[in-house]
């Protein structure tokens, strides 16, 4: 397995669009395992193959505390979502900043699983959010652009300065 390098907003290649995913090979299983090393490793709950620059419609999700509910969501949908959520969110492609945006508090997703085996997920509170928070990476949609001109230039201030710092 590999730790990947994950991209930081606001790279464009965090924009591209991922296409669906039609080969279920031991290359797609192998990516699979990578991502979740890296967002292990990060660490974060969630991480989609659009972050390492694979515009593949792949996303790793664990918001376990003892970090083993792995899943794994190959070209996934949400075919139902209720309520609103108020979970602040991160993201490993933006460190250090969280904002609250606007979620469904619980979703129903239809996906396939590395194997190519289709199966439906109903997920509630942070596991709901990191769903529907990866799968906008899918559609070249990083959370922050939910937010105000005013804030995203903030941010962009913020990443700026920390990227500085650690050159």
């Amino acid at each position: 397995m590999a730790t990947l390098n994950i991209l930081r907003y606001p790279d464009a290649r965090l924009h591209k669009p991922a296409v669906p995913v039609t080969v279920f090979d031991d290359h797609l299983k192998q990516l699979a395992r990578d991502l979740a090393e890296t967002m292990y490793a990060a660490p974060g709950v969630g991480l989609a193959a659009t972050q390492v620059d694979e515009h593949k419609q792949l996303i790793v999700v664990d918001v376990s505390e003892r970090r083993d509910s792995l899943v794994t969501l190959v070209n996934p949908r949400i075919v139902e979502s209720f309520g609103e959520s108020d979970i602040e969110e991160g993201c490993l492609s933006v460190p250090g900043i969280f904002e609250v945006v606007p979620r469904a508090e619980r979703v129903r997703v239809r996906a396939y699983d590395a194997n190519g085996t289709i199966f439906t997920l109903e997920a509630q509170g942070l596991l709901a959010v990191c769903i529907q928070h990866e799968m906008d990476h899918l559609e070249g949609k990083v959370f922050v652009e939910y937010l105000s001109q005013l804030k995203q230039t903030r941010i962009r201030a913020k990443l700026a300065k920390q990227l500085r710092k650690s050159a």
